[in-house]
């Protein structure tokens, strides 16, 4: 089993990041969906979690699939399905549903996780299969530039009375965060790998599939990308 099937499917994934700023998050959503104005459509969120995205673009009127290959994820996501809402168990590497998404978003850091870079490669070129001609894709992923520069190597975090001891290192161009777990009576050991991919490489595998970027931001307000500044590289492509 991979880091990221045990880790992104353990109780304490989503206990650690339960205060992640759902207002943040809706607030970039919406600012991306006034910016591409469009107004309706099948939208398919790679890597979506429990949901929180592709529940937002359903209540905007778009007609919604959310993948992810964490089955708790998914069981979580499914309490928000409906007829135009739907989730599955699915792995990101491979192509959902060929050339039927007017949109497909991979979003907050959802990349860069697998050990084979091939991998990352074959996730891209799924994405845009995925797409219709013509349609759009949104990848939002950490700065690594910035990330890098700020990482904190060691934290120690308190939440539900469960002690998370976070250590953090740059290896092989690979950011990894190694978290301890105290809870009770139980010590848990897991870790977080994400490949430090930059615009270059972003473009480079985009290319392949002959994707245009027609938009850069550099953070969720959707000001200009920096690399020594911004939070985040947000990539708008086009089929």
């Amino acid at each position: 089993m991979t880091w990221f099937e045990e880790w992104f499917d353990s109780k304490y994934y989503h206990i650690l990041y339960k205060n992640r700023d759902d207002k943040e998050a809706t607030k970039f959503l919406k600012n991306i969906t006034k910016y591409l104005n469009i107004k309706k459509g099948n939208v398919l969120d790679v890597a979506c979690g429990k949901g929180r995205h592709a529940k937002y673009f359903n209540e905007q009127g778009f007609n919604v699939v959310g993948i992810d290959l964490s089955s708790n994820s998914i069981n979580n996501a499914k309490e928000f399905e409906n007829k135009t809402l739907k989730f599955y168990k699915f792995d990101m590497r491979n192509v959902f549903k060929k050339n039927s998404f007017d949109i497909v978003t991979n979003l907050f850091t959802s990349f860069g996780y697998f050990d084979d870079t091939n991998d990352e490669q074959k996730t891209i070129n799924a994405m845009v299969k995925n797409l219709k001609q013509d349609g759009i894709l949104i990848i939002d992923f950490m700065n690594v530039k910035k990330t890098i520069i700020n990482l904190v190597p060691k934290e120690s975090k308190t939440i539900d009375n469960i002690r998370f001891e976070i250590t953090r290192d740059l290896i092989d161009n690979y950011i990894y965060k190694n978290i301890n777990i105290f809870d009770k009576e139980i010590n848990l050991k897991y870790q977080e790998k994400v490949h430090a991919l930059t615009l270059y490489d972003f473009s480079k595998m985009l290319e392949k599939n002959k994707m245009k970027i027609v938009d850069i931001f550099g953070n969720y307000n959707l000001n200009d990308f920096d690399a020594s500044k911004s939070d985040r590289l947000i990539l708008i492509a086009k089929k």
